[in-house]
């Protein structure tokens, strides 16, 4: 094959996903590896496993490392500009392309979406992220590290909080929940004080946490009331992290895109959704929510279009190839 192949990379929690495409908006190929997580696995082991997902993408492809001209690498876990530039960084000493953009993945998801290309995305996933593009390309973004830098949301806090219902509901220090019984089934132990014990002996990881999600929002839609105390809890996060960013970006009063995505998100649960919506429609009336059908890694290879100046058709084509598969 010959040279002006484009790699684009969705990297997430769970999994990593990779596309292969032509400046005119074919599609060639996508793998889907294990999740970028350098802060468990190590920087080194992270970046060995999406070298390797990206030269399984240009076999697949028929393509070569030569035949990249760029490589646009959307990233969770890579939350500040700092790391987005450390990334990029290592990207380029290792060769996997002669041209690399690193961003947050939040900005892929925004891409994948936001009719005008700007706008504001909200990732509620595993975590809770969001940043926002403005017409004349303005950012805003939130560290998103953790409850240390002022960040509530995602599955794993969902699962944190289940639990911590469960236990309390069942011990009398708070009241009586359907989660008592919800969790302890969901870990096949008799007790919910059973799997905080084996969460504190190295049972259970801690990452199993994020399974309970599911389990706090059927509680939450059959009318418990400490679950769904918790999901509005959640709807709130999620409404100030668009509105701020909207704020910020001048977008407040105007119309504007905001784009919901993430595990948590993505499954439109009708109690979580209903109350985003009630909470925007508050906070920032002229919002257009949108929960997308292509996934974040159409916005990722949309952007290493956008990168080498592609023409429109070529976007739209893209579009279209992502929808039919490669």
């Amino acid at each position: 094959m010959g040279a002006g192949v484009l790699v684009a990379v969705d990297g997430g929690n769970s999994k990593t996903d990779a596309a292969v495409a032509t400046t005119a908006g074919e599609l060639l190929a996508t793998v889907r590896g294990a999740g970028f997580r350098p802060q468990t696995a190590g920087l080194d082991a992270a970046l060995d496993a999406l070298t390797a997902d990206l030269g399984g993408a240009l076999r697949k492809a028929g393509a070569a490392a030569g035949d990249v001209v760029h490589l646009a690498a959307y990233m969770a876990n890579v939350d500040l500009p700092g790391e987005e530039e450390r990334l990029e960084k290592l990207l380029l000493a290792r060769g996997a392309a002669p041209s690399v953009t690193v961003g947050n993945d939040t900005f892929a998801l925004l891409r994948s979406a936001a009719t005008e290309g700007w706008g504001v995305a909200v990732v509620c996933g595993a975590g809770i992220n969001c940043a926002g593009v403005a017409p004349d390309g303005r950012t805003a973004r939130f560290p998103s590290l953790g409850p240390h830098t002022g960040d509530w949301g995602g599955g794993a806090e969902l699962g944190r909080a289940a639990l911590w219902h469960a236990v309390r509901g069942e011990d009398g220090r708070g009241p009586e929940t359907a989660l008592t019984a919800a969790v302890a089934a969901h870990f096949g132990v008799p007790r919910a004080v059973d799997v905080g014990l084996a969460l504190h002996l190295g049972e259970i990881d801690q990452g199993r946490l994020t399974g309970l999600a599911p389990v706090l929002l059927d509680a939450a839609e059959a009318g418990d009331a400490a679950a769904r105390g918790t999901v509005l809890r959640l709807a709130e996060e999620v409404a100030v992290l668009g509105s701020v960013a909207l704020r910020r970006l001048d977008l407040l009063h105007s119309p504007a895109d905001v784009v919901l995505g993430g595990g948590v998100l993505a499954a439109r649960r009708p109690l979580l959704m209903d109350a985003v919506a009630d909470r925007y429609a508050a906070l920032a009336p002229r919002a257009r929510l949108l929960v997308p059908e292509d996934p974040p890694l159409l916005g990722a290879a949309l952007l290493a279009l956008d990168h080498v100046g592609a023409a429109p058709s070529a976007h739209e084509a893209l579009r279209v190839a992502f929808r039919r598969g490669p």
